[in-house]
């Protein structure tokens, strides 16, 4: 793998084997990412000098790549070294947000053609992401339920991380136009589901609820149901209905940027309290220990 040493505001990007200015020209209009959204992605974050879950959202990146059919010209090991390489480069050594985006590539001509394409690897890192600012995560977010809904499982397998966002694009523009933090979209049965990029989870009679269906199986999901088991609070994967959402004792959205934020407020009803309540603090305070003790870390090393 070639470098370059050049910096700017943006930082170094890994680009098809090389560490280039992320502000450079590095994509071609002729891509499939950009012409059509295809292609794949994953994010990671790092705090506290890990790279949280490292392997697991590796492991992921690679079955979404396996589910549309593209084959990029790096092992796993590679891409590892490439993530960890940019975080350094960029000397976000204690935290940070990563980016990995895998394209189909450039084909012969602009056209619908996915054979015969060249494929597009970029990795990209910036300073650690709170989506949701620290007065919000206090008092809650103010949701809309969308009247976009979840593109069907029966079109896009949602465990597929995928390019195509525009659904998720248009119900955030919904929830700005309503006044509100977030959108929480339905599936094709009308059950909340997820958010924009968000896994959600109710509370209700103390036990920890979250969509088994028409999501994307997240990592920050799957480490709160770790979290839940080790703390001994019952959990159940099934669909959640808008009455289960609007009667819920509380209701919080996890994601990798931001983990655990809370929910108290939906299309203007009072969720619960109306403020984040003890089970999703207590959560909350558990997954930060996690990330603080390294367990599930992987060190992210000085910079070069």
């Amino acid at each position: 793998m070639s470098s370059s040493t050049a910096g700017n505001d943006r930082g170094i990007a890994f680009m098809n084997g090389q560490f280039l200015p992320a502000d450079q020209p590095l994509i071609s209009v002729f891509d499939h990412g950009f012409l059509y959204g295809d292609g794949v992605f994953d994010t990671w974050s790092a705090k506290y000098g890990y790279i949280f879950k490292l392997e697991e959202h590796l492991a992921r990146l690679f079955r979404s790549l396996r589910a549309i059919a593209l084959d990029i010209p790096y092992s796993v090991e590679e891409i590892r070294e490439a993530v960890l390489e940019t975080v350094r480069r960029n000397k976000l050594t204690d935290s940070a947000y990563i980016k990995i985006v895998a394209t189909r590539g450039i084909s012969t001509e602009p056209v619908l053609e996915p054979r015969g394409c060249t494929p597009t690897v970029v990795v990209f890192a910036r300073p650690y992401l709170h989506w949701a600012p620290p007065v919000v995560r206090e008092t809650g977010l103010r949701v809309k339920l969308a009247a976009t809904r979840r593109i069907s499982v029966d079109a896009l397998d949602p465990r597929i991380k995928s390019l195509n966002y525009l659904n998720l694009v248009l119900a955030r523009l919904e929830a700005i136009a309503a006044s509100c933090d977030e959108a929480l979209l339905l599936d094709e049965n009308g059950f909340v589901c997820e958010g924009p990029g968000y896994n959600i989870f109710v509370v209700s009679g103390g036990v920890v609820i979250t969509p088994d269906r028409s999501i994307l199986e997240g990592i920050t999901r799957e480490t709160v149901l770790e979290l839940c088991g080790e703390l001994g609070l019952p959990t159940a994967l099934r669909p959640v209905s808008t009455y289960d959402f609007f009667t819920a004792d509380e209701a919080f959205l996890t994601g990798t940027a931001g983990g655990l934020v809370p929910v108290t407020r939906a299309d203007g009803r009072v969720i619960g309290q109306g403020s984040p309540g003890p089970v999703t603090r207590r959560i909350d305070e558990d997954y930060d220990a996690l990330l603080r003790s390294g367990r599930y870390g992987t060190p992210i090393g000085p910079s070069t």
